[in-house]
């Protein structure tokens, strides 16, 4: 029985025992019940008090209304609902503490069990952490190698438009050698001669400006592609131990809410850096197939030139 409770049923003990040794019900005051329990707040006596005056005084209004045999009746009825009325509150406080008592009990076990999740949260926290440091690990090498990619593209770019220009110069001067050599061929053999001469020395130059630029190519091109070897590798790896984080994630699932709506965004974020790594894939694809195209191009374009320069630039490969 609680203590609030115990307090109640005494008040009013203590008043009935006060009106039997002969004073009346509005006479009774708080620190007379008090001086006769020696027990509870004195807010709760003065609650318990005014319940139990207006009871007496509707008991006592009721009596005077009715016939004296059928008042005592009443009175008596009275009195047993109240004895009932009390048993049936002390039954459900106990029955309440009882329950208090459980639910007290399930809250420090389930307050421990928050403790154990939370322990286990702080650590799938810190492997996430470690797995978005790889992540950016090798979005920062995936950075470098499309740096690289971009640098030999430029240099490519840079070496076809220089052999065009050369290419086109000797196409004017050998048209222009030709013209001339068709009006003045017996008086301007040896001018001609000396044209063709510097012409060939220019193109043998670009020819060997071009073989240069086409290894540097070839080498950048190798890097990018080691490079993207080894970012790709790291991916994988990362992939791998994201997966394993996931099915831990999955696990504890069930036991914590908060940790599942954790992992999902990590989840996210995982399958946006996979897409990020599929799109670099398709763009290192992509980069493979200009250089293939680039050096298609240079291969054709070295066939059309003069018979000279091609034999030369077959020697030099």
């Amino acid at each position: 029985m609680s203590r609030i409770s115990d307090t109640r049923i005494r008040t009013r003990e203590a008043a009935a025992c006060l009106v039997a040794a002969g004073r009346r019900p509005h006479e009774l005051t708080v620190d007379l019940v008090y001086a006769e329990i020696r027990q509870g707040s004195r807010t709760t006596i003065n609650d318990e008090l005014k319940l139990w005056k207006d009871e007496q005084a509707r008991n006592d209004a009721l009596a005077a209304a009715l016939p004296p045999a059928v008042a005592n009746a009443m009175r008596s009825l009275w009195a047993l609902a109240i004895e009932h009325g009390e048993e049936v509150f002390t039954a459900r406080g106990e029955e309440l503490e009882r329950e208090a008592a459980e639910a007290t009990a399930r809250a420090a076990s389930l307050a421990s069990s928050h403790a154990a999740l939370e322990g286990e949260a702080q650590t799938l926290r810190a492997q996430l952490e470690e797995r978005d440091a790889r992540l950016v690990a090798a979005a920062a090498e995936l950075v470098r190698a499309e740096v690289s990619r971009e640098a030999a593209l430029r240099e490519a770019q840079a070496a076809a438009a220089e052999r065009d220009a050369a290419r086109a110069q000797a196409e004017d001067a050998l048209r222009a050698t030709h013209a001339a050599h068709g009006r003045e061929r017996e008086a301007l053999r040896a001018e001609h001669a000396e044209r063709e001469s510097a012409l060939h020395t220019q193109i043998d130059q670009a020819a060997v400006r071009l073989e240069g630029v086409q290894k540097r190519v070839m080498m950048q091109t190798e890097e990018a592609r080691d490079a993207q070897r080894r970012a790709e590798a790291t991916l994988a790896k990362t992939q791998q131990r994201n997966e394993q984080l996931v099915g831990d994630v999955q696990r504890q699932a069930a036991d914590a809410a908060e940790q599942r709506r954790l992992a999902e965004r990590h989840e996210k974020q995982l399958a946006s850096a996979m897409e990020e790594a599929r799109e670099l894939r398709r763009e290192r694809d992509t980069l493979v197939q200009q250089v293939a195209l680039l050096q298609g191009q240079v291969a054709a374009r070295t066939a059309t030139l003069p018979p000279r320069i091609a034999k030369r630039s077959r020697q030099s490969t």
